[in-house]
């Protein structure tokens, strides 16, 4: 399962969230800025207030740059 942090506010993530969306990809969006809970995963999770921030829970991958995101997702997820 794709999860990916996000705020409301963050192109990158609008970038990421297109892409998956556009591919019609599965994933879980975690908005950090409206749940405090989401928040302190992403602390434990991948150390830093960063996002966006995707973690593949099936590969066991987590990555902070959108653009190391696109190409994981299109390697691994695009049909």
């Amino acid at each position: 399962m794709l999860i990916l942090y996000t705020t409301p506010m963050c192109p990158y993530c609008k970038r990421v969230e297109a892409y998956l969306d556009e591919a019609q990809i599965a994933y879980e969006e975690r908005n950090v800025a409206a749940n405090p809970t989401f928040r302190d995963e992403l602390l434990a999770t991948g150390g830093q207030m960063q996002v966006p921030f995707l973690v593949d829970t099936e590969r066991d991958v987590s990555m902070y740059e959108s653009d190391d995101m696109l190409n994981y997702i299109a390697e691994h997820y695009a049909k």
